[in-house]
């Protein structure tokens, strides 16, 4: 199936494409891919949720300011990846166990959204390599996820909360844990440039 996934970049022409997958609900949770967008001092994650997100994200998008990749299977789009310099991501600050004293030079990977009936088909694994490959276009030297780890019991999370992708797609791209702590919250980097 990921063989025959098309990938493109996040711009204005695919703002219908991008609404079309998120539907009336927004994705997950009616966040739009703005959870980590919303600014420190600024709204809270309540507020950016539904219609308000809808708006703020569409005109990132609109001004060339939100990054990411979409995947298409024929002309459907079936998933979303999204990246960026993580100082566009100022809500990670927020988590202890991503805090970083080089976010400046990093690119953020953080977010996928798979259309119910395409998971567990590769999908994700296809959108993570087209957007290692975009954070490089975009001169990108550094780029880090905050990926999901199974369970205590090894048994994987629901799709519904691994929207960090899971850990093993990271490792199989050559990502690496540095840092983990707590475990269940690691934090991934590949050089890339």
């Amino acid at each position: 199936m990921a063989d025959s996934l098309r990938c493109e970049e996040l711009s204005p022409k695919l703002w219908p494409a991008f609404e079309r997958l998120f539907g009336a609900n927004g994705a997950c949770g009616g966040c739009w891919c703005m959870a980590w967008r919303v600014p420190m001092g600024g709204r809270t994650g309540e507020e950016m949720k539904g219609e308000n997100a809808h708006r703020a994200m569409k005109k990132l998008v609109q001004a060339g300011r939100a990054h990411g990749i979409l995947a298409f299977a024929k002309d459907e789009p079936v998933g979303w990846c999204s990246c960026g310099p993580r100082t566009d991501f100022p809500r990670l600050e927020r988590v202890r166990a991503y805090r970083r004293r080089d976010a400046a030079k990093v690119w953020s990977i953080n977010c996928f959204f798979i259309r119910r009936d395409f998971r567990g088909q590769g999908v994700a694994r296809r959108l993570l390599g087209a957007v290692v490959d975009a954070c490089r276009r975009r001169g990108a030297k550094l780029v880090e996820g905050y990926p999901v780890t199974p369970l205590r019991d090894g048994s994987r999370l629901p799709a519904a909360f691994s929207w960090m992708g899971p850990l093993r797609i990271f490792e199989e791209r050559g990502f690496e844990v540095v840092q983990a702590d707590p475990p269940s919250k690691p934090l991934v980097r590949l050089r890339v440039g």
